[in-house]
């Protein structure tokens, strides 16, 4: 009996090693003082007041700050993220499992539609992508409200909201707000190795992001 425990107690230990995450708080301060932040298409960067946050102005196009000394697979993304509520002009989220800006798996809210009286507007309010062949056009047509969702309980269009997604696998799920019910759940569309990680705007639109924490 004595031989069986003493191999077995270390395999025990293996395998709960295996499953052991580690949580990071990104210091957007210090990422941006040892110029480790690479903001693409954007003018932008870290503004400190009460809170440390990384801003990016409104351009033409996708903008994008990548965080280059952090990268991610599969885990937790937590951070804290605020548009606005002007129509068709604030598309916020981040970006992931990224090779460059013109290849990447995103979730981005429409903080515009969050509270739209219009049910087909609301509807689109939190959003998947997979770049660059599975773009929200495409989504949209080939597979209605599969890859777009309504908010429950929407946070206040122009107001902080606190964003969590899961990766699991090829399993991505979004929770707002600390709310226990996934506002979106998908299945990753294309088998992306990249492993970069970025704050992403699209068109036209403007972001706030802070607070941080990837646990992988």
């Amino acid at each position: 009996m004595k031989f069986k425990i003493q191999y077995i107690l270390p395999l025990c230990l293996i395998s709960l090693s295996a499953f052991s995450q580690m949580s990071t708080k990104v210091d957007l301060l210090k990422q941006s003082r040892e110029k480790k932040i690479n903001i693409f298409n954007r003018h932008g960067g870290v503004l400190k007041s009460i809170d440390t946050v990384m801003y990016l102005d409104e351009q033409a196009d996708v903008g994008i700050a990548w965080l280059n000394s952090y990268t991610f697979t599969n885990g937790t993304i937590e951070f804290d993220m605020k548009g606005k509520d002007v129509l068709q002009q604030s598309f916020v989220g981040i970006a992931f499992h990224a090779t460059d800006e013109h290849t990447y798996d995103a979730i981005y809210f429409r903080p515009f539609n969050f509270k739209a009286d219009d049910a087909v507007r609301k509807s689109h309010a939190v959003q998947y992508i997979s770049i660059p062949n599975y773009d929200w056009p495409v989504l949209r047509e080939k597979f209605p409200n599969k890859y777009e969702q309504p908010l429950e309980s929407a946070p206040e269009p122009n107001n902080w909201f606190h964003v969590k997604i899961i990766v699991q696998g090829v399993t991505i799920s979004v929770y707002v707000n600390h709310n226990t019910k996934a506002a979106l759940t998908v299945q990753q569309l294309a088998r992306l190795n990249g492993t970069r990680i970025g704050f992403w705007a699209g068109n036209g639109s403007e972001g706030e992001w802070k607070n941080l924490t990837i646990t992988q």
